[in-house]
């Protein structure tokens, strides 16, 4: 056991969280606007082609300091409306450039942020119907997903997005525990989530998720526990217990942990693992690296068929072809490439605007050597084996690893280890080329 426990003080550094490969600072920037086009458009030519969307919302009424997210901190809701006209007009842009869009079917919309709840219900019907009517929909084949903040969250918004067709809502929770909260300025009691949970549940939506985050500062075993044990009381379908990323270069608010005691290495495990084992006793399963699901929830078939995927938007129940991001930031990727909005609201507003231009800040395309490290990645995120050609991979990266026990190797198979599961990151980092290829190491949160 000791000995476990200095692999994880071992390999408590920087890797890539792998939501996509290559990862976004490794992206060469060889994108442009009407090359994104035509690749998109091309994408969605292909026979029996799926497809989902997802907006960025970006505006929240304070600042959790966790937050790594692309967000806008203000309380002047009178930003809802020029936010929801440059949405409409990207999403013209993209018609008018690919107008297949309108007659593929889509399996599933994702509203992030953010905070998707600081728009009230009827700007959400306004930002939401002009795009919906455009669009091809199977609704007993689809997927609305909504992120929310339980603090911000009414019946009347929860009821205009289910009347919409959406079926599926993610809260951001991230700890149970006042003096944690504290710590991370966001000030949330139980009551609050319960009544969130209460009205998804009488307004039918089919899953609920709940965002824990563990590594929080003044977390401790006994306190994520309690945690748990609250999450337990209100039983979410889903669960999704994500690492604490301290990235102060990237979010400047987190210089203030410096300050507090915040858990790394063995220590920081120890809490994903004083939770896990709550959950997995009152029957979760786990799914990939750090999420968990009730038996009845969809995608715990799809662990079980092995066609869980994982995106930008985390673990999802199945892959789609092509996904199209609209609003500042947001990030889209086709059959050959990804491609990143601008980050900022002046720029996007620039662009969509007054240029009339799709509002294209950095992408990449994927060259054939991306794609086949890009199916390595998924598996081993989403089943934790893969296929392997040894003849593009030096097997002696795994020398170490082996060693340790956290990976077998065989003839043409990498398979993770149950000891090797909570090192997934440091396995998928091990084969992926441009990591190797980094004279200056990039900046990531850390694996552990």
């Amino acid at each position: 056991m000791s000995n476990h426990l200095n692999l994880f003080d071992k390999y408590d550094t920087p890797v890539p969280r792998y939501t996509s490969y290559p990862p976004v600072p490794y992206w060469k920037n060889n994108l442009s606007r009407d090359l994104w086009s035509l690749l998109l458009e091309k994408s969605m030519q292909k026979e029996d082609v799926t497809w989902s969307l997802y907006l960025h919302l970006p505006f929240c009424e304070s600042l959790c300091t966790f937050c790594a997210c692309n967000n806008v901190i203000t309380k002047d809701h009178s930003k809802e409306d020029k936010y929801i006209q440059a949405i409409h007009k990207e999403w013209e842009l993209y018609l008018q450039k690919v107008p297949i869009l309108k007659e593929r079917k889509i399996r599933q919309i994702h509203l992030g942020g953010g905070s998707p709840t600081f728009f009230n219900a009827a700007n959400l019907t306004k930002l939401l119907d002009p795009i919906l009517t455009n669009l091809n929909i199977d609704f007993s084949q689809f997927e609305g997903a909504v992120e929310v903040d339980p603090r911000r969250c009414t019946f009347e918004q929860l009821k205009v997005l289910r009347d919409l067709g959406f079926n599926r809502i993610s809260l951001g929770v991230q700890d149970f525990d006042i003096e944690v909260q504290k710590n991370v300025n966001r000030i949330q009691p139980f009551e609050v989530v319960q009544n969130c949970v209460l009205m998804a549940r009488e307004l039918g939506y089919k899953s609920i998720n709940f965002d824990l985050i563990y590594g929080l500062p003044g977390q401790t075993s006994d306190s994520i526990k309690e945690t748990a044990k609250k999450t337990m009381e209100l039983k979410p379908d889903r669960i999704a217990l994500y690492s604490l990323a301290v990235v102060p270069w990237m979010r400047p608010a987190q210089n203030r942990f410096q300050r507090m005691e915040i858990k790394k290495g063995s220590e920081k495990r120890a809490l994903f693992d004083a939770a896990r084992d709550i959950f997995s006793g009152a029957g979760y399963i786990p799914l990939g690296i750090d999420h968990f699901a009730l038996p009845s929830d969809s995608i715990a078939d799809s662990s079980n068929n092995e066609s869980m995927h994982r995106n930008f938007m985390g673990y999802t129940e199945y892959a789609t072809d092509v996904l199209l991001g609209l609003g500042v930031s947001a990030i889209s990727e086709s059959l050959f490439g990804f491609q990143q909005n601008k980050k900022t609201l002046d720029e996007y507003y620039k662009d969509v605007l007054e240029y009339s231009v799709i509002p294209v800040s950095r992408g990449h395309l994927f060259t054939d050597e991306d794609l086949e490290i890009k199916s390595y990645i998924l598996n081993l995120m989403t089943q934790y084996w893969t296929p392997l050609r040894w003849e593009i991979m030096d097997v002696n990266l795994f020398a170490d690893m082996v060693q340790e026990g956290l990976v077998q190797v065989n003839k043409d198979k990498l398979i993770i280890t149950e000891q090797g599961k909570p090192f997934t990151r440091h396995i998928c980092n091990k084969i992926d080329k441009y990591a190797m290829n980094q004279v200056e190491p990039k900046r990531f949160s850390s694996g552990v």
